[in-house]
């Protein structure tokens, strides 16, 4: 009977290291936290992004890892791509904007 205590204990102490293990960031994923912490820069530069009067288009994209956010799609204007750029990054949080956006 202890040994099959013993078993089950090392048994739910494999789980639980490998349960840990998983949540961890690495150098390539990162963390729940991080990945949380992106959708909120994101949803904030997308709102941000939409409230402006010249840049109220659904052809920007806006994607964000581990605080760097890249914008891709199309707008009208050089303007409308500087303007982009300006309001992103104004957003707390983020560490730098990758500006890809094109003018159609």
């Amino acid at each position: 009977m202890a040994k099959l205590q013993r078993i089950f204990k090392s048994l739910a102490c494999f789980v639980l290291i490998t349960a840990f293990m998983g949540c961890a960031a690495t150098q390539k994923h990162e963390s729940t936290g991080q990945y949380v912490d992106d959708s909120v820069i994101t949803t904030k530069v997308k709102a941000a992004i939409f409230e402006e009067a010249t840049l109220k288009t659904l052809q920007i994209n806006v994607k964000t890892y581990r605080g760097v956010v890249q914008l891709s799609g199309f707008v009208d204007s050089a303007n409308s791509v500087s303007k982009a750029g300006e309001v992103a990054r104004r957003i707390e949080h983020v560490k730098s904007v990758e500006n890809d956006l094109l003018v159609k």
